[in-house]
């Protein structure tokens, strides 16, 4: 018995270390696949399963870009990169491996490490019913559902992504404001240089970017689902996926909108370098679209939405300057110096080197982050198999002459390559041409020497000495048409000549002529038959035909009497 009772507490005591051990581990509905929604004293943590919405199309979950910092985001979850479209504590990083998120016995949403509250991500009280859930759109929603009441919602906290149902501008009677802030860089989510705000005016409204609190660029009116200075909108393959709507409204709220038709994971991203970047991810891949200004304003008001500069700009440098990327190298006596702060962004970057006249190009540093600097007095050697991406300053009288310049050298360059193809084609026509006509004229002298045989062999001038067959005079018959020379008699001044001649001048010489064959009938001998009274007498043989081949064997001239 005491023994049983020994090993009854034994048992006790194993059952009550696995249950507390299960306990500690944050044991609760939101570590279930595919959940939602958390509840009052639940736990999600880094080791948990992550938060998904009914359809699949977002999750929420704790993520670590470097250095343990930890930080708890929304992203697609059909997006390989998840990349966020939304973090919860940007600027308040926490140890990654000791997060959790919870929500205490208030109601209040929040994010703790090591059991201390490490930040509060709601800040009203609720009941005793409050649940976090995670919608389809990409909200993330602080319910009292006691009292069916919102007290918090991610979309009302956007960081730098706008999704669709997303709003940009500010509610007047809560004084709820909406606006995108960039990243500092691609690896810390905490604020960067440039907001996007959503201001109204008389007819509509437009998108404000400030670049640390001054106007860097603006999207000019909304009209017509667009804007003045975004034309690429309509250059983007999904613009008939979503539209825009704003909303002015001036004892209630002016915000824009963007509304999505069909799941295609869209969002617009404004980057650290003050870039409004349209993305979205489907099954043959992921795209990605600058809609706003290209790389840089430099302070001048432009025609492509930069805004004037409240500060002076340097004497060295004017509204014909900018900085173009390519590919190369400096030469000439120049410095490459490093700045390793890794709170420069590119645009920083850009902004020293524009304000330093010495300065003629720069890049980023290792990872993104930092500058590198190239001052002197050099030029940039383009060379695309080799050398870095650097932006080297350029002035555009310069650029439009070197486009000039090799616009001009193109152009040479197709003037040959046009005259060469021409002269090829006139050549090769010519000699289609002549072997056409040569064709012709064969096929007519063809057609001449059947009808003199015909009416040769049946003249009373033909001679068939050796009795040669009807099929043997179709053999030579066949042969003769076949000849392309013969050797022919002609005369001139009562002076007897002899000169080889083609065929159709053979034709034009009235003669006579006759058939033999040599003893063994292998041979037969066209002769010539003189003209009586020339003072030469006896045949000449004009040519000779191999008679089983029937083509011409030799072509000989001789003199001799039978």
């Amino acid at each position: 018995m005491v023994m049983a009772t020994r090993a009854g507490g034994s048992l006790n005591r194993i059952s009550f270390l696995i249950f507390a051990f299960l306990f500690n581990q944050g044991l609760d509905s939101s570590l279930v696949p595919g959940a939602n929604t958390i509840g009052i004293g639940d736990e999600l943590n880094p080791s948990s399963n992550p938060l998904v919405s009914p359809s699949g199309t977002f999750s929420l979950g704790f993520f670590n870009l470097r250095y343990g910092r930890g930080y708890l985001g929304i992203w697609y979850t059909s997006d390989i990169q998840a990349r966020k479209v939304w973090v919860a504590n940007p600027n308040t990083p926490v140890n990654y491996y000791r997060a959790v998120l919870t929500i205490d016995d208030a109601g209040i949403l929040k994010i703790t490490g090591d059991g201390d509250t490490v930040i509060n991500i709601s800040d009203q009280v609720g009941t005793r019913n409050v649940t976090a859930t995670l919608h389809d759109s990409g909200n993330f929603v602080l319910m009292d559902q006691t009292e069916k009441r919102i007290l918090w919602q991610s979309f009302d906290n956007p960081t730098n992504t706008l999704l669709p149902g997303m709003k940009l501008g500010q509610n007047l009677r809560t004084l709820q404001n909406w606006s995108l802030t960039s990243w500092l860089n691609d690896y810390d989510p905490s604020s960067g240089a440039f907001t996007l705000r959503w201001e109204p005016n008389q007819e509509s409204g437009q998108l404000v970017m400030y670049r640390r609190g001054e106007v860097y660029w603006k999207s000019g009116l909304f009209k017509n689902q667009s804007f003045e200075f975004m034309p690429a909108i309509f250059n983007s393959p999904r613009i008939y996926h979503y539209n825009l709507s704003s909303v002015s409204n001036i004892n209630d709220e002016f915000s824009f909108t963007i509304h999505a038709h069909g799941g295609n994971s869209m969002r617009w991203v404004l980057t650290p370098n003050g870039q409004i970047r349209e993305g979205f991810t489907t099954s043959s891949g992921d795209y990605n679209y600058s809609i706003s200004a290209k790389d840089f304003c430099y302070g001048y008001e432009s025609d492509n939405g930069c805004a004037e500069s409240v500060v002076p700009q340097p004497e060295c440098r004017d509204r014909n300057s900018t900085f173009e990327l390519m590919t190369g190298y400096f030469r000439g006596d120049y410095a490459r110096n490093i700045n390793y702060s890794r709170e420069l962004i590119l645009n920083d970057c850009m902004e020293i080197c524009w304000n330093d006249c010495t300065c003629f190009g720069f890049t980023s540093g290792d990872d993104g982050l930092g500058c590198v600097f190239w001052v002197g007095h050099m030029d940039f050697q383009i060379d695309e198999s080799a050398g870095s991406s650097i932006y080297v300053l350029v002035s555009q009288n310069s650029s439009q002459e070197n486009s000039s310049k090799e616009n001009s050298s193109k152009g040479i360059k197709w003037i040959f390559i046009v005259a060469a193809v021409s002269l090829t084609v006139f050549l090769i026509s010519l000699i289609c041409y002549q072997r056409m006509k040569k064709l012709k004229i064969q096929g007519e002298e063809k057609k001449r020497r059947e009808k003199y045989l015909r009416e040769l062999i049946a003249s009373d001038s033909f001679k068939n000495e050796n009795d040669v067959e009807e099929e043997e005079m179709q053999g030579l018959y066949n042969a003769w048409l076949g000849a392309s020379d013969l050797l022919c008699i002609g005369w001139q001044r009562d002076v007897l000549i002899r000169t080889p001649v083609v065929f159709p001048n053979f034709l034009k010489l009235p003669r006579k002529v006759l058939l033999s064959s040599n003893n063994n009938g292998n041979v037969v001998f066209l002769f010539d038959n003189l003209n009586p009274g020339t003072g030469n007498s006896g045949l000449h043989i004009v040519a000779a035909f191999n008679w089983n081949e029937f083509i011409i064997s030799t072509m000989v001239y001789s003199d001799f009497t039978f």
